[in-house]
């Protein structure tokens, strides 16, 4: 991968998670009941209408959007895919591996915030 694209990627991943941890916080009640919904059902938090509005704004949603996503997260292991389109799979793939990665990224940004306070 590019360096311009991983630096771009990472500029997301932390927006993303800073803007999904505030938004974790405040549905769940604080950020020990945040963690603990992340550990379990984050998709209870509504990670997957935030990613699909992440995706949306910040112009990933195309085909070359969701490969520079996959690029960047070639390392993760994604679920099962039913199949369809090469836009539609390479879309529910690019969705699915920044979902769990953005999972990850906002627990450690909650347990920093907690840190600080």
């Amino acid at each position: 991968m590019e360096v311009y694209l991983r630096q771009y990627f990472d500029a997301l991943l932390r927006e993303a998670a800073g803007n999904f941890a505030e938004r974790c916080v405040y549905r769940a009640g604080g950020p020990e009941a945040a963690l603990k919904v992340l550990a379990e059902d984050p998709d209870a938090l509504g990670r997957a209408d935030f990613v699909s509005a992440f995706f949306a704004e910040n112009l990933l949603e195309d085909v070359a959007g969701s490969c520079v996503v996959l690029e960047a997260l070639d390392r993760r292991t994604l679920p099962e895919d039913p199949g369809g389109s090469v836009p539609e799979v390479l879309s529910r793939l690019a969705r699915a591996a920044f979902a769990d990665v953005l999972t990850v990224q906002t627990s450690q940004v909650i347990q920093q915030q907690q840190i600080y306070s």
